[in-house]
């Protein structure tokens, strides 16, 4: 019973911290402002990137993973000209 225990007290820690480091969007992201991009061709799984200028001039480049629901979900982001 104490494994359980232990097991159940490690899936929520688990959970939790990865909803604490999730990337959020920001202006120029696809799913910036609760905007839910669907791609209907793409499999599911894959990835792709998406490049834009953020509002400072910085060049933006971001990685999404396309889910089974064919939804986007955003999971890397990298800034090319600071």
């Amino acid at each position: 019973m104490k494994t359980l225990a232990t097991a159940t007290a490690l899936v929520a820690f688990l959970a939790g911290a990865s909803m604490a480091f999730a990337i959020e969007p920001i202006p120029g992201s696809l799913t910036y402002g609760g905007h839910v991009s669907v791609l209907e061709e793409a499999p599911a799984g894959s990835n792709f990137q998406h490049t834009f200028f953020a509002a400072n001039g910085d060049r933006v480049k971001e990685v999404y993973r396309v889910n089974v629901d064919h939804t986007v979900e955003l999971v890397a982001r990298t800034y090319v000209d600071r």
